[in-house]
């Protein structure tokens, strides 16, 4: 198997380094970056399996950053913060960021988190495409049916589009634009109101506690996901 590919996006280049010799050490490919922006960059031209990304950065700051990577991609990002930097730890990881370590930290407990996600993304890796599967929620393509606790529950059409993508995407957060443009092929023109209603419908039908939902999250002032934990 080929090595897992890193990419370390801290503005302190020193800091940069060590953690590249600690991942090379263990036999990851690094790359580095000292800002979000040239992070981005990056990460169009080159294929990546985790991100470990500073918050407090120049140009572009580590929360910007992670919500634009989480547009494209449910790759696992790691945040590296300080200890002043709680508040910005927790809007990253309501942005869609798996895992935080706080600085200072050992090399130990950076490569035990490392790998640690790496094992979680691979077995959240796509499963096959006959049917999607996150807890007791199950969605079979080939008979367009959806059942929870193998209780099979009606959806429309539309209902049904909106939830395939978002579970053969999990943990991927999508804007309403997104899911408006790929359900209804057209651009979303006031239809807020109408995926917020769908949303809502799906919620009634798939969740034990539609108001403290299991599967299918907000992530509030971004869009929606389905969360596979």
């Amino acid at each position: 198997m080929a090595s897992r590919k890193i990419l370390v996006v801290d503005d302190d280049k020193e800091i940069c380094e060590a953690l590249s010799i600690y991942l090379r050490s263990e036999g990851y490919e690094s790359v580095c970056a000292h800002n979000g922006r040239d992070a981005l960059l990056l990460l169009e031209k080159d294929t990546f399996d985790l991100v470990l990304l500073d918050i407090m950065m120049p140009i572009m700051n580590g929360i910007v950053c992670a919500s634009k990577i989480r547009e494209k991609s449910n790759m696992p990002i790691i945040f590296l913060s300080a200890k002043s930097e709680d508040t910005d730890k927790v809007l990253g990881l309501n942005i869609g960021a798996d895992d935080y370590i706080t600085k200072p930290f050992s090399p130990m407990e950076l490569i035990a988190r490392v790998r640690s996600l790496l094992r979680r993304a691979s077995m959240n890796e796509p499963q096959s495409k006959e049917s999607y599967r996150v807890g007791g929620l199950e969605l079979n393509i080939l008979s367009k049916s959806v059942t929870v606790d193998g209780v099979e529950v009606k959806l429309t059409a539309t209902e049904y589009k909106i939830l395939e993508l978002l579970m053969a995407n999990m943990n991927q957060v999508f804007s309403i634009d997104q899911i408006y443009e790929h359900v209804w092929q057209e651009p979303n023109i006031n239809g807020e109101n109408t995926v917020a209603v769908h949303i809502r419908k799906i919620r009634e039908k798939i969740e034990i506690n539609p108001k403290e939902p299991k599967y299918l999250k907000v992530v509030w002032g971004i869009g929606y996901k389905i969360e596979n934990k």
